[in-house]
């Protein structure tokens, strides 16, 4: 694999861990309530789950950087057990439930899309395991990092705020 290839899924990756702390972190509350919903823990593991969680993701995107095997293979478990939650939830009837994903200022119900959204990041995780070659990066490879990784960002953002905002206009093309 081209080491720009990995710089990138690394910093998309890192980018997305560390958004997804900084949301949960901004309110922990409603973080531990959103955990307490999906009932998968216990009552009394609820506040160390989330914060577990919020750990976990801030590691990850911080093995990301300094220990690449070990940060894509985290990030590829965390983001594999969000799938696997969500999917016990939907396999429960449970589809009211928020995600979790977009942080307080809006709510998502669970579907079948964030499933496969977050399976398809544990494939893109695992496949830049693979092997990466050696060659010097030159300026112009850090930009392209750069510019990659800000544009799946700003890719991410758009398609997460449409799909948030989806169950809302769906309701006002009805009420029309």
């Amino acid at each position: 694999m081209d080491p720009v290839i990995d710089a990138t899924v690394r910093a998309a990756l890192a980018l997305l861990l560390l958004a997804a702390a900084a949301h949960k972190l901004r309110d922990p509350a409603r973080f531990r309530a959103t955990v307490a919903e999906y009932r998968l823990l216990p009552r009394p593991l609820v506040a160390l789950g989330a914060a577990i969680l919020v750990l976990a993701e801030l590691a990850a995107a911080v093995a990301l950087a300094v220990a690449r095997a070990w940060g894509l293979a985290v990030s590829a478990a965390l983001l594999a057990l969000y799938a696997a939650a969500i999917a016990v939830n939907l396999a429960r009837g449970r589809r009211h439930l928020d995600c979790g994903c977009t942080g307080p200022a809006l709510r998502r119900p669970i579907s079948g899309w964030l499933v496969l959204r977050n399976l398809a990041l544990v494939a893109i995780a695992l496949a830049d395991l693979a092997p990466v070659s050696m060659r010097p990066l030159v300026w112009i490879d850090h930009l392209t990092v750069a510019a990659a990784t800000a544009a799946f960002a700003a890719c991410w953002l758009a398609t997460d705020r449409l799909l948030a905002t989806a169950p809302g206009l769906a309701r006002l093309r009805e009420a029309a």
